[in-house]
Formats: C-alpha cells, sequence, structure tokens
C-alpha cells in the first residue's frame, strides 16, 4: 500500500505491507515541509502544497520498492471539512427500512453539508467532493440495531460521519500522484480524513477509553474531536497552528522562521541565554494566551452542556510538543466549565505505537505516518473479510 499524508506543515508518504495481524510493515517513509508564507494566501499556499507532494511522490518512485497494490491520501485541515451529523425520519405508519432509503436519505444530508459549507474555502473555486462516508449507529423506534435492513419502523436515526473537500483540491492531487503512479491500475486515489485515521486508531489502542479529546496541531489549523462512548460526536476547526506561533515570534524578534522556531525550541527546554529568555517571555505568553483563547471557545462549542472528556491524545510537531502539551494541562479552562477532571494529555509519538507498527531496516519513524497505516491496514482487513 501507498499512503500519502496531506497536512498544512508537511506532506509524509510511506510504503507498507498490509498484515493480517493488524501491524503493517513500513517499508519506506519520508517527510518534505511546506513552505511558509509571512501571509496566507490560499491559492499559493496550495501550490506549495502541491509541490512538496510532488517531492515526497518522486521519493517514493525513486525508492523502486515496487508498485503498490492501492494508493491513499489522507486529508488534515484544511484540506477537508468533516462533520458527524444526524438524520432523523418519523412516520404515523411503519415503513422498511432498506438500502434504497438509506442511500436517499445520507445522499440529501450531504448535499446539505457542501452547501454549507461552499464558502468555507475562499480562493478555491469549483465544486466540493464528498470523500468518506461512515454509518456510526443506527436506531429504529430508539433502540441501536446493528443489522437495520428491511426492518420495519415509525422512527429513524442514523448518526453518519462525513468528510468533503473541493474538487479543485483533490484534482490537483490526483494529476501529480498520477505522474508517478497509473491510478487506474489501483481504482482511483481512496482519500480520508486524519480525524477519522487518528481516531480509530487510538480508540483501537485505548481500548479502556470511551471517552477522550482528540488534538491535531498541524501548520495552519488546530483540529479538535470529542468521543463519547467509542463514537465520534463532535469536531471543530480554529485557524491557530505551529505556523502562527512561529510568525508571530518571528515578527516580535525581526528574525527568520528558522531562528524563531529554535528560540522557542530553547526557550520551552530552559536552554536560552538569559538576555533572549527575558525576550521571549513576554512574546511566548501572549501567543499562549491567544492559542488558549481559541482553544477555550472550540471546548465551549463542542460541549453543548455535556461534560468534557478529561483525556486527550495530541499529535502536533515533535519540536512543539513540550510548548502544546503543557500549555494544554496548564490552562485554566476546567475551573469554569464541565470538564471530567484535570487534564490528562499524552502525545501520540512514535513511541506510543511501539508494538502496533515494524519497520524496514533505516526506515524514518513518523507518527502519522504510522496512524495512517495502521488504519488503512485495518479498513483494508476488514474489507477483505
Amino acid at each position: 500500500m501507498a499512503v500519502f499524508d496531506i497536512g498544512s506543515s508537511s506532506i509524509g508518504g510511506a510504503l507498507f505491507w498490509t498484515e493480517k495481524s493488524g501491524v503493517p510493515k513500513i517499508v519506506f517513509s519520508a517527510r518534505e515541509p511546506i513552505i511558509i508564507e509571512n501571509e496566507i494566501n490560499v491559492n499559493k499556499f496550495l501550490s506549495l502544497t502541491v509541490k512538496s507532494l510532488q517531492i515526497i511522490a518522486d521519493k517514493m518512485y525513486k525508492a523502486k520498492i515496487g508498485a503498490p497494490k492501492k494508493i491513499f491520501c489522507v486529508l488534515s485541515s484544511p484540506w477537508h471539512v468533516s462533520q458527524t451529523r444526524v438524520i432523523s425520519l418519523r412516520k404515523n405508519t411503519p415503513f422498511i427500512f432498506n438500502s434504497k432509503l438509506a442511500d436517499e436519505l445520507i445522499k440529501k444530508e450531504i448535499s446539505i453539508f457542501e452547501d454549507e459549507y461552499k464558502g468555507q474555502y475562499e480562493g478555491i473555486s469549483g465544486a466540493a467532493r464528498s470523500i468518506e462516508l461512515k454509518n456510526i449507529r443506527t436506531t429504529l423506534n430508539g433502540y441501536d440495531t446493528i443489522d437495520p435492513l428491511s426492518q420495519k419502523a415509525k422512527e429513524l436515526e442514523m448518526t453518519i460521519f462525513v468528510s468533503i473537500s473541493p474538487e479543485q483540491v483533490l484534482s490537483k492531487i490526483e494529476k501529480v500522484i498520477s505522474k508517478y503512479f497509473h491510478l487506474e491500475a489501483f481504482g482511483g486515489i481512496k482519500f480520508s480524513s486524519f480525524v477519522m485515521a487518528s481516531f480509530s486508531t487510538v480508540r483501537d489502542i485505548y481500548t479502556h477509553q470511551e471517552n477522550f479529546l482528540l488534538i491535531d496541531i498541524g501548520g495552519e489549523m488546530t483540529d479538535i474531536s470529542m468521543i463519547k462512548k467509542n463514537i465520534l460526536r463532535e469536531s471543530v476547526s480554529f485557524p491557530l497552528g505551529c505556523n502562527f506561533i512561529i510568525r508571530e515570534a518571528a515578527s516580535a524578534l525581526s528574525c527568520t522562521f528558522a531562528e524563531a522556531e529554535s528560540l522557542i525550541s530553547l526557550f520551552q527546554d530552559r536552554h536560552a541565554e538569559l538576555k533572549t529568555a527575558k525576550k521571549l517571555e513576554p512574546i511566548v505568553s501572549q501567543l499562549k494566551k491567544k492559542w488558549l483563547e481559541k482553544f477555550q471557545q472550540s471546548l465551549a462549542n463542542i460541549s453543548n452542556d455535556i461534560s468534557i472528556p478529561a483525556d486527550i491524545y495530541i499529535t502536533v510537531p515533535k519540536d512543539l510538543e513540550d510548548f502544546f502539551t503543557q500549555m494544554i494541562k496548564t490552562e485554566q479552562f476546567n475551573q469554569y466549565t464541565l470538564t471530567e477532571s484535570k487534564f490528562q494529555v499524552t502525545f501520540l509519538g512514535t513511541d506510543v505505537f511501539h508494538d502496533f507498527a515494524e519497520f524496514g531496516e533505516g526506515v524514518a519513524r513518523d507518527s502519522g505516518l504510522i496512524i495512517d497505516s495502521i488504519y488503512i491496514n485495518r479498513f483494508f482487513q476488514k474489507t477483505k473479510q
């Protein structure tokens, strides 16, 4: 299998063997950063993303490991919008629930979803494409039903998770990859969201944990997903990620992005010179305040008067792990909202997945690609059964 991990700070690519054990063997892994710009222009950002994707596809092709059987692309924000939606149908007389009815209801719901998010991608023209649909739960007459087809009911409720992406973005991705791999031979590219990949992987690894938050901090976006009773209930995003921290620090210090990133890392590790640390302290404090305000607003929007899980699983570039995990642990949100208890933060680094993926000799460990590979391995094994 081949997987491309398309984020807002970098592009990753991996080749791996699926295994019946559920433990994929990764034989190629590479990641290419997306150049940070002073200001975000959607079309320029997309162009830089495609450029990094081309570098990864070229490296994958030149590795000469062999043609993959299928190609997957896992998208992070802002390249997709995902939502858990509830479809309800009530009639005075009993009706039979069948696949035709389900398809009609889902198609209508996706159309509504697409219309709602037409303005989400300013500067990107064209239609949106549904890339992912998961039926999370079906109830008939108020009761959970594992096999609802051909059953009679007066009340139907379906909870679905759906992801959509701009056609322009997907077409550009397909065009780049098709230069290196004949997509017709693979039945095209299977797109999915990192939200679903990380949710499924974390749920299967931490089986004792029914309620948790997933936080994915990319270059330009932060995604928060709330899981309750192993169901992905809500997802929300806000446009402040790692690049926001680097841009603001670079501007305040009048230095390059690379220097700003290095100085923040030194400051977090308490290795910065005293003079530099004194200069950085108010800057970092202000950056944390801005990010936390958006984080707190998002938690308030996502909770809907139900308690927020205390366990958090976070994906973020390694060099900013401490910056964000410590900030989340010490923030005061849980003092004035319905939080279950003090936040417990687990960084989803490569060590977490030690027993869940194998690697070829000299292959780089990459958390995002490991999560994608585990998810695809399990998804593919299920479809073969």
